[in-house]
């Protein structure tokens, strides 16, 4: 695996300041896009960035709980669509497949679903899709990959969507002397990249601005309009057949501002400017902003909820305590360990969140029945 000091993180770096002498500073959306898709030194496109050895863990790499208790979800909406056959189950940046090889084991268990599912993966990184391949070997059923939501198959959709959209790049907008103004980046003095204030923005192109005009200078906002190309792409996909999703990423239930940008490598947290296409670039999410996206595009919405309230309720404990009943004093240990990870305030509980996604016309998703 390589290093933020790899000679493809140098090269990318030459380019980008190619890039900024031609034409002046670049916007963070425009940094942060070409370090994670650069399709030649892209983060994305050429690492396998997930687990122990790589630079982060998701929740599917913590406990197959997650997983499972999202594929019985998934039946449960399955369900309530009327059981369609086909049906596409989605999901938006598999990783390395674990959570879709978690969720049909799950399903297999289940009447009928496994006979009329097919699966798609939304997946531009070559390889993680080589990785989901052999996660997903021997499943036993019809799965493709696709670049984008708009290829997955016609027909009844239900989409699951972990720690993608916080992978999408953001526009970070600065408030300077009474105006929005685009945060960009330059080349600083020592040779190396640097925040600067950019452009000023249009007041009319900014939501919720008049709430914000009171801030301090130098407040930071952030808007992912990557996040509402998602969102109507699921929209386009519910126009013509029922569709169900659900989000679960990291981030604040409402708009508010400040910095998060941030790069992980190896586990830790480092400088998002220091090592471009080498490190991973994330923001968190705002559930407020995705969420007034999904009503906007006709949809209903659900949430945000806790993760630790949404496993809790979909049945961590039950499906915990069945498992431990058949494993070895290590498993047990790892098992408690894991899911324990999962719901912990402390962990991952309640910074993760999820979001769930419906057509009009389909009832309140399981574990959201009261959360519109």
């Amino acid at each position: 695996m390589r290093t933020p000091t790899s000679m493809e993180s140098t090269l990318l770096s030459v380019r980008l300041k190619a890039q900024i002498a031609r034409i002046g500073p670049i916007s963070v959306e425009r940094y942060m896009d070409v370090c994670l898709a650069d399709a030649t030194a892209g983060y994305y496109p050429s690492k396998q960035p997930i687990g122990a050895a790589g630079d982060f863990i998701t929740a599917p790499e913590v406990s197959q709980l997650f997983g499972e208790l999202l594929g019985l979800w998934a039946y449960a909406v399955w369900q309530s669509m009327g059981s369609p056959h086909p049906v596409v189950l989605a999901e938006l940046g598999p990783g390395r497949g674990t959570l879709m090889a978690d969720a049909l084991r799950a399903l297999r268990r289940l009447p009928g679903f496994m006979d009329t599912v097919h699966v798609a993966l939304v997946e531009t990184s070559q390889p993680l899709r080589r990785a989901q391949e052999e996660a997903l070997a021997g499943s036993g059923v019809e799965i493709s990959w696709h670049d984008t939501i708009e290829t997955v198959p016609a027909g009844p959709l239900i989409a699951l969507a972990n720690e993608f959209i916080d992978a999408l790049p953001i526009r970070q907008l600065i408030w300077r002397d009474g105006e929005w103004r685009e945060r960009c980046i330059r080349i600083a003095a020592n040779g190396g990249f640097e925040f600067c204030d950019g452009p000023t923005l249009p007041v009319e192109s900014l939501r919720r601005n008049a709430e914000l005009q009171q801030l301090p200078d130098g407040s930071i906002l952030e808007v992912r309009p990557a996040a509402n190309a998602v969102v109507a792409a699921l929209a386009a996909k519910a126009e013509v057949a029922p569709l169900a999703a659900l989000i679960v990423d990291y981030g604040h239930e409402a708009t508010e501002c400040g910095d998060t940008l941030q790069a992980i490598s190896r586990h830790k947290f480092v400088d998002p400017l220091e090592a471009p296409g080498a490190v991973d670039l994330t923001a968190h999410v705002d559930f407020g902003a995705l969420k007034d996206a999904v009503r906007g595009a006709g949809l209903a919405a659900y949430g945000p909820k806790l993760q630790r309230a949404l496993l809790l309720e979909l049945g961590l404990e039950a499906r915990l305590e069945r498992l431990c009943r058949d494993a070895t004093p290590e498993q047990r240990e790892a098992l408690l360990a894991g899911a324990e990870r999962l719901v912990d305030p402390a962990a991952m509980g309640v910074l993760f969140k999820a979001l769930a996604i419906t057509s009009n016309d389909l009832p309140a998703p399981p574990a959201f029945e009261n959360s519109a």
